[in-house]
């Protein structure tokens, strides 16, 4: 019987291959949640009066670290999950800032793909560009994982 919700194996994807994750709106409650259990209680997130010295941002900031993940929530539920095994390397740029209400979405592109030395496994590597909902694109990560084969018959 199939089971429903596995992720992708590493010696499924192809160099090139891209797609695209669903979409998230970040809410006021995400940030207020995210800002406790981390203990990220800078001024930028915790003030609604701030408006950074001078530095224009205007509205309820959410920490780049969140939008990050929760982009990579969006990925392990539709690409990883069972078959993602390691997270080995990220490589990131933050090129926008994301407000509440904002919603985003990641483009996904597989740049590198080997078989590991041993066992059904394989290290793939994406370019992943978070989209906010005008196309901009607020955040560029590259990530290197270690993945599951398919199973053996």
């Amino acid at each position: 019987m199939r089971t429903l919700g596995v992720g992708l194996h590493w010696d499924e994807l192809t160099v090139g291959e891209r797609f695209r994750t669903l979409n998230r709106t970040i809410t006021e409650p995400d940030i207020v949640a995210f800002i406790g259990v981390t203990g990220m209680v800078e001024t930028l997130f915790t003030d609604l009066t701030f408006e950074g010295h001078g530095g224009g941002m205007r509205g309820r900031v959410v920490p780049a670290a969140l939008t990050y993940t929760i982009i990579e929530g969006l990925l392990v539920q539709s690409t990883m999950q069972t078959t993602g095994l390691a997270l080995l390397e990220v490589e990131k740029k933050v090129l926008k800032p994301v407000f509440a209400g904002d919603t985003v979405h990641a483009e996904v592109e597989v740049t590198a793909i080997r078989p590991t030395s041993k066992g059904n496994r394989g290290v793939v590597t994406t370019m992943n560009t978070v989209v906010n909902q005008g196309g901009e694109a607020v955040i560029a990560y590259k990530a290197v994982r270690l993945m599951a084969g398919r199973p053996k018959d």
